[in-house]
């Protein structure tokens, strides 16, 4: 008979595989995103096809909110454990889909019609991926532990940003650039279409948690939108709180391989192997920060890291363009890992608990997945920033935007009456 800590080991592992896939997926796009534009987004100059493949992957943010909405209200209403596999069936259907496109030389305009509709399905389920893994760890973390516990949702992500960094440097070195550019960059999505099976397997073996069981009423989609409604500030708090994570991740992860190539000139065995190291970085912070943040509270972390962003996100890159270099690069990607990694294990757990119980899911989803909607779009708006102002260290800006809200919402949330009320509530 299982150990209790092994069976949460388990129970960890098991609901975060699915959050591991998704991520693995998203990440894909970022790392692959050359080859892709060729292959779907042909244009005129590398930037405008560039700008087209990031559109289409931020245009699966926008689903989120969707997938947030009703399959949140989906989850609250049936339960943690079979939402969780109904979001897998969804999101592996965009993979595959994905994986087998032919290109645009091959079937014309259907080609990124196909991709742009993976995309969106992929999105959908996401809006709600990210919430349901969230919620169900929170209700079984033990007492005084849920920072430490809700945080491997997040580095779940990051071994799969790893892992998917260390198959694209593999790559690299096995194939020529013309190789990877005319098929070999599919591997690593058909690695994932063959990963599916196995993840349903082991989520199907989740038990529900119970502290849903525990709940005498489950709400309706009306029901759950008259609630979320009710509460908007509480909302929209969690998606200024929210906005940090999401643009500083998908800078130093999705955006990092393309900085390095297109804008530092550096290889791009070079801006992978930075993209590593950002990955194991994040994964090492985030349950140390979440664990601090269950010793000391959350606001001392997310207050003090979001201004940390804020102060240094625009020096940090300045820096680093001036004098462009392998080290340089990873000195400040690593930098801003610590930055992510400290606020994001404490700002996720937090955003469970600031959610009314009965609509935690579909609370927590919706305020993350519209957040993320901006954050999505950070690859294409750095591509945009830097074209229009000429100035390679123009992301810095978006970072320290995203800092500057997101350290007011904390502001706000802990030091306010209706921070303190929503605090209550949930």
């Amino acid at each position: 008979m299982a150990s209790p800590g092994q069976s949460k080991v388990a129970t960890v592992l098991r609901v975060t595989s699915g959050n591991f896939l998704e991520m693995f997926d998203f990440f894909l796009v970022g790392l692959f995103a050359n080859q892709i534009a060729a292959a779907f987004f042909p244009a005129a100059d590398e930037t405008s096809s560039l700008l087209a493949t990031f559109m289409a992957f931020g245009a699966a943010f926008l689903m989120r909110p969707i997938g947030a909405l009703f399959l949140g209200a989906y989850i609250d209403r049936i339960g943690r454990r079979q939402g969780l596999i109904v979001t897998l069936g969804i999101m592996a259907t965009g993979t595959v889909l994905i994986a087998f496109v032919p290109g645009y030389g091959t079937i014309g305009v259907l080609a990124p019609l196909l991709v742009l509709i993976g995309r969106l399905l992929q999105g959908f389920s996401a809006g709600v991926e990210l919430g349901g893994v969230s919620v169900y760890l929170s209700e079984m973390a033990t007492p005084g532990h849920k920072g430490f516990y809700v945080a491997w949702q997040s580095a779940s992500q990051q071994v799969a940003i790893i892992v998917g960094a260390l198959i694209g440097f593999a790559l690299n070195k096995l194939f020529l650039p013309q190789t990877i550019a005319d098929w070999a960059w599919r591997i690593p999505f058909f690695i994932g279409c063959l990963i599916v099976p196995l993840i349903f397997l082991i989520r199907r073996q989740l038990r529900e948690t119970a502290a849903f069981e525990a709940q005498t009423r489950r709400p309706s989609l009306p029901e759950v939108a008259a609630s979320l409604a009710e509460n908007w500030r509480v909302v929209a708090l969690g998606v200024a709180l929210v906005l940090m994570t999401t643009i500083s991740f998908y800078m130093i992860t999705v955006y990092t391989p393309t900085f390095g190539k297109a804008v530092l000139k550096l290889s791009e065995a070079d801006s992978l192997l930075v993209t590593l190291c950002v990955g194991a970085s994040n994964f090492l912070w985030l349950p140390i920060m979440g664990a601090l943040s269950d010793r000391i509270g959350r606001f001392p972390v997310l207050a003090l890291f979001s201004a940390l962003m804020l102060c240094t996100a625009y020096p940090a890159l300045a820096e680093l363009v001036s004098a462009p270099s392998f080290e340089g690069m990873l000195a400040v990607e690593l930098w801003f890992s610590f930055l992510y990694g400290s606020y994001n294990g404490a700002m996720v757990v937090a955003l469970t608990e600031v959610v009314p119980a009965h609509v935690r899911t579909s609370g927590f989803s919706l305020a993350y997945s519209l957040a993320t909607a901006l954050g999505g779009f950070t690859p294409a708006v750095s591509t945009w920033l830097i074209r229009e102002t000429a100035d390679k260290a123009a992301p810095g800006y978006w970072l320290m935007l995203a800092a500057a809200l997101s350290l007011a919402a904390t502001l706000i949330l802990y030091r306010t009456g209706l921070g303190r009320r929503a605090l209550a509530a949930g």
